[in-house]
């Protein structure tokens, strides 16, 4: 059976890191991060733009986990609250694979250093992205799966945990 493993947290928390490492750890693996569904100069929210981007990353994971190449497709995004992550699945067609759900968490002062370290390198934009990014960490302990403390760890430790956990659960249902 196929895994489908989402990783989720803020932004800035590593998620893209973390599964570009994974990506190399998986066998058969490919990735998707939400936010190349709808990157775009001026970024635009509206609910339009909402459903176009819904849209396209449903057709890609439809697509991943209908390939017979692909055993694992990861898929990354800042989903900060449940819903969302119920709105990707439901655009769901597939139903051969078993969900991971994994979400990135760390400490409001390593979130903020890891931001300004971006703004610094000129990776991100300075604008609310720091207020925006600490606001939202609280929602991800009502968020259902494993939590992963990134606050202290490389992306490729949080890589190997994900990694462990999905054969861990693997092998103990064989």
């Amino acid at each position: 059976m196929k895994n489908l493993i989402f990783i989720n947290g803020t932004m800035g928390v590593g998620k893209t890191a973390t599964s570009k490492i994974l990506l190399k750890l998986l066998p058969n693996c490919v990735f998707l991060d939400g936010d190349w569904c709808w990157y775009s100069d001026p970024w635009i929210v509206t609910d339009e733009t909402k459903i176009m981007s819904k849209k396209n990353m449903s057709f890609l994971l439809n697509s991943f986990l209908d390939c017979s190449a692909y055993e694992n497709v990861i898929f990354c995004w800042v989903m900060h609250v449940e819903s969302i992550m119920d709105d990707v699945l439901s655009l769901i067609h597939n139903t051969e694979y078993k969900l991971h759900k994994f979400s990135l968490v760390c400490s409001e002062n390593a979130l903020r250093a890891r931001l300004q370290k971006d703004i610094d390198a000129g990776i991100r934009e300075k604008n609310d992205i720091i207020d925006r990014a600490v606001s939202r960490l609280p929602n991800y302990a009502n968020i259902s799966g494993i939590k992963i403390d990134v606050s202290d760890i490389t992306p490729e430790q949080a890589a190997s945990d994900i990694y462990d956990n999905i054969y861990k659960q693997n092998f103990s249902e064989d």
